[in-house]
């Protein structure tokens, strides 16, 4: 008799918290198993209970160290596969690689294929994920692929907070779309920043506002924050044009080493991310409000374990 109906979370390395907090969420024990280095690097992974014929939900963005936690990931997956796993789904909050989704310069990689390939062959089912760097990463793969987003949970946040006089700034164009849906979530206009990335470095200069700001706040959006130069300069430039105050979102906090104090020092009133990454006390400060999306992740888990519909949750 099939087993399929016994729902099964596990957890890697990389965010364990998370995996714990959606087990919460949905009533369950996370799943027990082990995973670690040994002394020569090599990757060893063990799963500590029998999952035949079982629903399998592996929980493990591929934030850094990426390389390390994705390969982490395959592993797993292969144990749970050929622990005869009835299906397994990767839950990659974090999807590492996703910058690198085409070919914009000569003889460079789409390495957000290969990592869609690796999945895949490792035994993933299927794929659940949070707001992908770029929309045609879901085609790089030949199983079913769910992307959540977190634009409810950002929305509703601010729109708790009353803010009036509001106006939505997407940091680029590449991200304007995201941000349309985002302000019409919130009832208010959209502005955009110019800005020209100027090589590989993670730098960006940015060049000019598109709308109406004048005299407004402005709510600055993406879908995630690196060195933080980018959403600093938009910040700045928001302000040379005329706004009074600006907050800052966005949807994984891929903080590095500068970025905290960065942001820290920036001009936000409050910088608002979520935790499909772990943050280090060393990553927090004093204007940074993190928001969960194990709610959101757990409910999905348990509308693809139950055979029901994920999109419902953003209607």
């Amino acid at each position: 008799m099939s087993m399929l109906n016994e729902l099964k979370v596990f957890s890697g390395n990389a965010h364990p918290k998370l995996a714990r907090d959606v087990c919460a969420y949905l009533g369950i024990e996370l799943g027990q198993s082990e995973a670690f280095k040994f002394a020569n690097d090599n990757t060893f992974v063990r799963i500590g209970e029998n999952i035949r014929e079982r629903d399998v939900f592996i929980i493990q963005p591929t934030v850094a160290p990426t390389n390390d936690n994705l390969m982490e990931l395959l592993i797993m997956m292969d144990a749970c596969r050929r622990a005869s796993a009835g299906r397994i789904t990767a839950v990659v909050s974090y999807y590492g690689y996703g910058r690198t989704d085409k070919k914009d310069q000569p003889r460079v990689p789409i390495t957000a294929r290969l990592v869609a390939d690796l999945i895949s062959t490792a035994g993933a089912d299927r794929v659940l994920t949070l707001d992908l760097h770029a929309g045609q990463i879901q085609g790089f793969f030949n199983i079913p692929v769910d992307e959540l987003t977190a634009e409810p949970i950002l929305s509703n946040y601010f729109a708790e907070k009353g803010l009036e006089d509001l106006v939505l700034v997407a940091v680029d164009f590449g991200i304007s779309k995201r941000a349309r849906d985002m302000a019409e979530r919130l009832g208010i206009p959209v502005a955009v920043i110019e800005k020209r990335r100027t090589g590989n470095d993670d730098r960006s200069e940015t060049l000019n506002v598109i709308g109406d700001v004048r005299g407004k706040r402005a709510l600055t959006f993406d879908d995630e924050i690196l060195t933080g130069g980018t959403i600093v300069n938009a910040a700045n430039a928001l302000l040379d044009a005329g706004v009074t105050e600006v907050y800052c979102c966005a949807t994984h906090p891929v903080f590095s080493s500068v970025a905290p104090g960065l942001l820290a020092d920036s001009p936000y009133s409050e910088v608002v991310v979520t935790d499909t990454v772990p943050l280090s006390e060393k990553q927090n400060f004093s204007n940074l409000t993190v928001l969960s999306v194990a709610p959101l992740l757990g409910e999905a888990i348990r509308r693809i374990h139950e055979g029901r519909s994920v999109g419902e949750l953003f209607q």
